[in-house]
């Protein structure tokens, strides 16, 4: 028997385990997590090292190294995270609904845990301990599959986290896959029968690779070609202010900033504005040809821009004639994740958050915020960009479905 396979079974014997387990123990489970991780900080950072510098020689100057790195903040603020998630309601036997027929039986739709989760994804160490979590809380066994890059870093999380739970819950609720071979990958793709749900997180090619192959049930995640849309009668410090940290922050994470769109009434005022604060971030700006007709410096945008998803300290400008027309581009070139609106005006607020197509629609604030942590799930699985099961950040809620119980007395059905 293969690894994959061996490690598929292993996980579904141990969420049979878990899912009959209470939640005080998997409460446990998760603080345990928390107290091993702060306790093997120091073994886990070294394994990061490692990743990192092997990064550095490989792909020097590549944005993606941000996601890799892990230091002691990181690690204290997802140990934070797992605590967050333990003491969150228990989701598992909510009832979400009930109600009696006519014939009598008694309905209800309660929540329960999807099963064995198989992760695929790129670059950031944090996640492995982000899904362990939410997996757990929420019942279900996880296999992770994390990317060659970040090898070291996953496999010292993982150890510290089924040796701090194997007293408490079979530890084979969570399983690493270590084999890099992209094989691995599109075998998950198809592990009907052993996987109950597929979750990607990773590029946009990356994402649409698994969407396209898997047969598998898959929830799409993470690509971010996000927008800002700049009103006529927006406050200017306020919209720089929210521009500069959805861009600057962390460019490279799925929530930054990839689009401005102006409206023309302010164009010519705010754009040199604009352009001169980004600069001094090192920002590096393309726009349409209004815009280099304001700002000449600015590298002419091409069309395949406005689909580009920048990971690095790039923006791209257009100029709007409305509010109208800002929503008919975002959700052409949009991927459905964060877009937002800085404006005055509660009609064009309301036209924008209804009628742009995605997961999350924002008002006058930065989209840096569409996070699960931030939202109040104490960590994430991926933020889903398509509309079936969940859409945006996905806590332990999104890691459940429901099934009907149905209390009878006897009933049968005549016709």
């Amino acid at each position: 028997m293969d690894e994959l396979i061996e490690k598929a079974l292993l996980a579904r014997k141990a969420w049979y385990e878990l899912s009959r387990a209470s939640d005080s123990l998997r409460r446990k489970a998760l603080e345990a997590m928390s107290q091993a991780l702060i306790e093997n900080q120091e073994k886990i950072i070294k394994a990061n090292l490692l990743d990192v510098n092997k990064f550095k020689e490989e792909r020097q100057n590549d944005p993606l190294l941000d996601r890799l790195i892990l230091n002691e903040k990181r690690l204290k603020s997802a140990a934070e995270g797992l605590k967050k998630v333990a003491q969150l309601p228990d989701p598992i036997g909510e009832v979400v609904e009930g109600w009696t027929t006519v014939h009598g039986l008694k309905i209800q739709k309660v929540r329960v845990p999807i099963g064995v989760i198989g992760v695929v994804y790129e670059s950031r160490p944090n996640v492995t301990i982000d899904i362990s979590g939410l997996a757990i809380k929420s019942g279900n066994a996880v296999i992770l599959r994390g990317g060659s890059e970040a090898l070291n870093s996953n496999k010292a999380i993982v150890d510290v986290l089924r040796e701090s739970i194997k007293d408490i819950l079979n530890p084979n609720v969570i399983q690493f896959i270590e084999n890099t071979d992209r094989n691995i990958v599109d075998r998950m793709l198809k592990l009907n029968g052993y996987l109950d749900l597929l979750i990607p997180r990773g590029s946009a090619s990356f994402i649409d690779y698994v969407r396209r192959n898997a047969t598998v049930p898959v929830i799409e995640t993470g690509a971010g070609n996000n927008h800002i849309f700049v009103n006529y009668d927006a406050d200017l410090n306020m919209a720089t202010k929210i521009i500069i940290n959805a861009k600057v922050q962390r460019p490279a994470v799925c929530n930054a900033v990839r689009k401005v769109l102006i409206h023309k009434d302010i164009a010519e005022k705010y754009i040199p504005i604009l352009v001169n604060e980004l600069k001094k971030y090192g920002v590096t700006i393309k726009g349409d040809e209004k815009v280099r007709a304001i700002v000449p410096d600015v590298i002419l945008a091409k069309d395949e821009d406005w689909d580009e998803e920048y990971m690095d300290l790039t923006l791209a400008i257009k100029i709007v004639n409305s509010v109208e027309e800002a929503v008919e581009h975002i959700n052409k070139h949009g991927t459905k994740h964060s877009e937002a609106i800085i404006t005055n005006n509660l009609h064009d607020a309301q036209y924008f958050t209804w009628n742009v197509d995605a997961a999350c629609t924002y008002v006058n604030a930065s989209i840096r915020f569409t996070d699960g942590e931030q939202f109040g799930f104490g960590a994430e699985v991926g933020i889903s960009t398509q509309k079936l099961h969940a859409r945006g950040p996905m806590g332990i809620k999104e890691l459940t479905t429901t099934k009907y119980i149905i209390f009878g007395e006897g009933q049968t059905r005549e016709i």
